[in-house]
């Protein structure tokens, strides 16, 4: 046998051995081996429903179109170990009101190896969701639901024209959401709602087009969570009442340790109260129903954000990092920070690039900073440029303990930075001037009202007022 020739069957054979496996060929079977048709006419509900409760675990679906009537529910601590996977070729028709696959676990506890039942090791632990595409065909179908589940993946899947694509509920644990496509449903992108989840990644993902939110954490109770190298966009509608890209509302409940990092989030300026991240911190303590608090500790870095009313508004929040970030139209502001405390704008590129005209709306883009009601914020080495048509290009309102320093505020309309009631404030070593050939910078600095307020070494070229 020639060398050449010796060599591949040297490697035919190695990668046979590598890929073998216990579960040989006659024992692996798919959905069709239930009686599932996967031909998009028959309703393939109970077939799959078969499948799941049979406890064969890997329920492959080869391609086709498979109907469903009504939610296949897939009881973890009954079916024991399961996945749906697919190679991208399968499609679900979610014909029915609900979820199209319900996960239902029973762990209670936290992620500690205390808190863990051997029941869920023994049967529950990490279902897979992997390479299907399912798509809604009832005003009322949602994607996948999960409650009572640990370790999950959801990853390689499509899911469209749904209500909510990705749905939690009630009390979940350490859970992976990676390389899936969530696009165009009337709800929402990825919903915690109400629920009670630590440890949870949202990477890699497109989530776009979801009419009622991309990510969306309503009340419960949210720690850990993980949105990365995600591309988010026009998740609202001018129909449907104001939501955001990445939405933490924390009415109810308490929600915090967040990283937004490393995406972009767009899109559209058309929806009325649009947002790319918008934190709305109030909530309450779990042993002390009635206090209300201000949720927060949160960072947002190397974020790409453009083309809202406001890229990034937070109301009552508190221990929010905003660095390193580049933004572009925000057709009412780039920053609305309300009712907050402890907040960081670290070096920031807000600037109005001319590489960026977008559908004939240059000039109709406000952009600007504005701090009202707030406490204890700095605001340090950011880059303000090209705030048009605005009173303000950084306002600060009613606020105290606030320190901006070794910003450039340049070339905007208006007053460059206003300071209206505000106290024990520190302005330093700001660079704010306008140097258009026909300049609307009517003053570099104005001073309203307050007190105990200090000016240090700024270069203010074109005047100030009330200092």
């Amino acid at each position: 046998m020639k060398p050449s020739h010796l060599f591949t069957a040297l490697c035919l054979t190695v990668t046979a051995a590598l890929f073998a496996s216990p579960l040989q060929a006659e024992e692996i079977k798919t959905v069709r081996d239930f009686g599932a048709k996967g031909d998009g006419t028959t309703d393939d509900t109970q077939a799959i429903q078969k499948a799941v409760d049979s406890g064969h675990g890997s329920l492959v679906f080869t391609k086709g179109t498979y109907k469903l009537t009504k939610p296949i529910t897939i009881n973890l601590d009954t079916t024991g170990f399961t996945s749906l996977t697919g190679d991208g070729t399968p499609r679900i028709i979610m014909s029915g009101a609900g979820p199209a696959f319900h996960f239902v676990g029973t762990h209670e506890g936290s992620a500690a190896p205390s808190d863990f039942k051997p029941n869920v090791w023994e049967k529950q632990r990490m279902p897979i969701v992997r390479g299907i595409e399912i798509v809604g065909d009832h005003k009322e179908a949602n994607g996948l639901e999960f409650t009572g589940v640990m370790e999950l993946t959801v990853t390689e899947t499509n899911i469209r024209e749904c209500f909510h694509a990705i749905h939690f509920t009630k009390r979940n644990r350490n859970l992976i959401v990676a390389n899936c496509h969530l696009y165009h449903n009337r709800g929402v992108g990825v919903l915690y709602d109400n629920v009670n989840i630590h440890q949870s990644n949202i990477v890699g993902c497109h989530i776009s087009y979801n009419a009622g939110g991309g990510v969306v954490t309503r009340g419960g109770n949210v720690r850990n969570l993980h949105i990365g190298t995600c591309d988010i966009e026009s998740n609202m509608s001018p129909d449907t009442p104001p939501t955001a890209n990445v939405l933490i509302d924390c009415t109810g409940g308490s929600t915090g340790e967040v990283a937004v990092t490393g995406c972009t989030l767009q899109h559209n300026s058309k929806s009325p109260g649009s947002a790319n991240i918008r934190v709305l911190g109030t909530g309450t303590l779990s042993e002390k129903k009635a206090d209300p608090t201000k949720e927060g500790h949160i960072a947002i870095t190397g974020n790409v954000f453009s083309d809202v009313k406001v890229n990034i508004h937070l109301d009552n929040a508190r221990g929010v990092n905003i660095t390193g970030n580049s933004f572009w139209e925000g057709f009412e502001h780039d920053l609305l920070i309300e009712n907050s405390q402890a907040i960081v704008v670290g070096p920031n590129d807000f600037d109005r690039n001319p590489r960026y005209s977008v559908n004939g709306n240059w000039a109709k883009d406000i952009n600007g900073l504005v701090f009202r009601n707030c406490s204890d914020c700095k605001v340090a080495g950011v880059l303000v440029s090209g705030v048009w048509n605005k009173d303000a290009a950084v306002l600060l309102e009613n606020c105290d303990r606030m320190t901006v320093s070794d910003c450039s505020i340049l070339d905007s309309d208006g007053i460059g930075l206003w300071l209206k009631n505000c106290t024990r404030t520190k302005i330093s070593d700001n660079v704010i001037r306008d140097d258009r050939e026909e300049k609307k910078m009517t003053l570099s600095l104005k001073v309203e009202g307050g007190k105990d307020n200090k000016f240090d070494d700024n270069v203010l070229a074109n005047g100030s007022e009330g200092l």
